[in-house]
């Protein structure tokens, strides 16, 4: 089943780690038994990308490579054990393409954590192409009503915020501090804390960030680490009783934050590492952890109630994703302004320019 395919399409392809993207034509793959074919329509760039270009993690990249995981599009055709999802059906490619359903983790609602888990844009080609491939139980379903451009950045960043928020166990009322608000998980991660209840303490550098935070996005507080003379102190004075936040979302892509996270959270607060910057290490002061009884934790991605959850916040007008469009073919200048660390909110790819 399916409706008129391209045998080419145009991608954005790293032929070796460390790079550079080439815009070039590619092959359209054909769906699997398992899988369906989106026709991407737009694609949001996560700081991941930029670490599968450059191989900054243990795990390996597939190559040649098409990356991105970010993708919304329309279902063009699917293989004949999909039966759940219609061709015409608006659809997202994210990071989890799919995983085997079979084991512990896959039936507990942990499949980002199977063995088997194929990851899009790094064990396979993700979202930087025209036409992707995903296995069918994993795509989002995306309701038709809600634009393309707009939502694709949530299909990774807003998930994975939404999920670090749950695992932070902070409850309506409450405060969370956000470290990396200005950048395109932690604008959404403001936003998706608004819409839980939670107070918001912003901690980024910058005047547009600031700017951003404050009267966009809705944090009660913003903390520029650049210009702090005491990181700590600071976050703990923008607390209502002046003990820290309940709970600390990282989303930063440096190691610093990582490390001051558990000196201003209040005793018994949650501490929730998401971003990975490259090669960084967690460190915490032993007696300070055990004496407030901290708690520090990993947050991964969103399994697929998370995706339905965090997407369901959109379509009912509680998000707003702050983006940028540009096209395809300007990848390459959308990895130099993250490498300068000038992005504010998201960049979307238009796969038709």
């Amino acid at each position: 089943m399916s409706q008129n395919i391209p045998e080419k399409q145009w991608a954005q392809v790293i032929e070796k780690t460390g790079g550079p993207v080439e815009y070039k034509q590619i092959p359209v793959q054909k769906p699997g038994p398992d899988e369906v074919l989106v026709n991407i329509k737009f694609s949001g760039v996560c700081h991941t990308d930029l670490h599968a270009v450059n191989g900054d993690w243990p795990l390996p990249t597939k190559l040649p490579l098409v990356g991105g995981h970010e993708g919304a599009g329309i279902v063009v055709a699917k293989g004949d054990l999909v039966q759940d999802i219609e061709i015409g059906d608006h659809a997202g490619v994210k990071w989890i393409n799919g995983s085997c359903l079979a084991c512990d983790f896959c039936q507990q609602s942990d499949e980002p954590l199977c063995a088997k888990a194929l990851l899009s844009g790094y064990t396979v080609d993700g979202s930087f192409q025209q036409y992707a491939i995903a296995k069918g139980a994993h795509v989002a379903r995306i309701p038709k009503e809600i634009p393309l451009d707009a939502i694709s950045p949530v299909l990774c960043a807003g998930i994975t915020v939404y999920k670090g928020l749950k695992e932070s166990g902070a409850r309506p009322g409450q405060t969370v501090a956000i470290v990396g608000a200005g950048g395109g998980l932690g604008s959404l991660a403001q936003q998706y804390a608004k819409a839980m209840g939670l107070r918001t303490i912003a901690i980024d550098s910058g005047e547009e960030k600031k700017k951003m935070c404050l009267e966009e996005l809705g944090s009660h507080a913003f903390i520029d680490f650049a210009t702090s003379k005491n990181v700590v102190k600071d976050v703990q004075a923008a607390t209502e009783d002046g003990l820290g936040p309940h709970a600390v979302i990282l989303v930063a892509v440096n190691e610093k934050p990582f490390q001051q996270a558990a000196e201003y959270v209040r005793p018994r607060g949650t501490v929730i590492c998401i971003g990975l910057p490259a090669g960084a290490y967690l460190r915490a002061p032993v007696f300070e952890s055990v004496i407030k009884m901290i708690t520090i934790k990993g947050s991964y991605v969103g399994n697929r109630k998370d995706t339905s959850e965090a997407l369901e916040f959109y379509r009912r007008g509680l998000i707003k994703v702050p983006y940028k469009t540009v096209g395809l073919s300007e990848l390459q200048k959308v990895y130099d302004l993250m490498h300068e660390g000038k992005i504010a909110g998201r960049y979307v790819l238009d796969t038709s320019k």
